[in-house]
């Protein structure tokens, strides 16, 4: 049997992420979004998905379960695929990385772009925890700095800067180079 390749996209808030995930879903691969993971949670405990909710579940879940706990949560997704490239959408920290590596052969692709384009992505978005003040903004993003999301953004195998780029180029990136690690 192969092992699966698991790829782990990593980023700040808005850099990309998840538009990577969408585009390359078409090409075979499974998606794994750690946020949905939280989200599920939150409905499970019956919370409103509200930035502040699923942000106090976030740090909760690390606090109660380790660090890597996120990734635990998405463990059955991971061994019920039957995919050989995995994206997982939304790591946050080295010891979400570690529980990964349990599963398959780990290759970390970081996304950045600047701080105004991360908020314009995020006010466009419309998920209902997306920050719609800078200081909502700039509150998230401490909170993901807290958990460890710059180490596994310094870490990563590669990184696409996600400035000046279209959808579609950035998807293209995304692919060429997660297809380098197939070959």
């Amino acid at each position: 049997m192969l092992t699966k390749l698991i790829v782990c996209l990593t980023g700040m808030p808005g850099a990309g992420k998840s538009t990577i995930a969408e585009g390359l879903e078409s090409k075979g691969y499974k998606i794994i979004n750690m946020g949905n993971a939280v989200r599920d949670e939150a409905k499970k405990r019956n919370l409103e998905l509200t930035r502040s909710n699923l942000g106090k579940l976030m740090l909760e879940l690390r606090e109660q379960n380790g660090p890597g706990a996120i990734a635990e949560l998405v463990k059955p997704q991971i061994e019920s695929s039957t995919a050989n490239v995995i994206l997982v959408d939304g790591v946050r920290s080295n010891d979400e990385i570690q529980v990964l590596r349990k599963y398959g052969a780990v290759k970390l692709l970081a996304i950045h772009a600047s701080t105004d384009t991360r908020f314009d992505f995020l006010q466009k978005r419309g998920r209902s925890d997306d920050p719609q003040t800078k200081e909502h903004f700039e509150e998230r993003d401490n909170r993901e700095l807290g958990v460890g999301i710059s180490n596994s953004i310094a870490l990563s195998d590669y990184a696409i800067s996600n400035i000046g780029l279209t959808k579609d180029e950035l998807i293209k990136n995304a692919y060429e180079i997660i297809q380098s690690w197939i070959e």
